[in-house]
């Protein structure tokens, strides 16, 4: 599985004693997102990541929220450029 914000050649093994959150649906389903540190509210306030795979292109970003209680997945909502 890989782990969002690897790049090429990098290891998308996950690293020991990180927290991992799947990404479900959207352009980056499938992957995994480090939210190591991330408090509750963060993982259900969720993140803009970065992609060139969403509906608007290179620089867009696609919005994903956690659900109260459900730490260990973020769901797609969205495109934002």
């Amino acid at each position: 599985m890989r782990i969002y914000g690897s790049g090429p050649g990098e290891s998308d093994i996950e690293v020991p004693g990180h927290r991992y959150a799947a990404l479900i649906g959207g352009p980056l389903d499938g992957q995994r997102l480090d939210v190591t540190g991330w408090s509750a509210q963060q993982l259900v306030d969720g993140a803009a990541l970065i992609t060139e795979l969403g509906q608007f292109g290179p620089g867009g970003r696609a919005l994903y929220e956690g659900q109260p209680g459900d730490a260990a997945r973020l769901h797609w909502v969205g495109d934002t450029p």
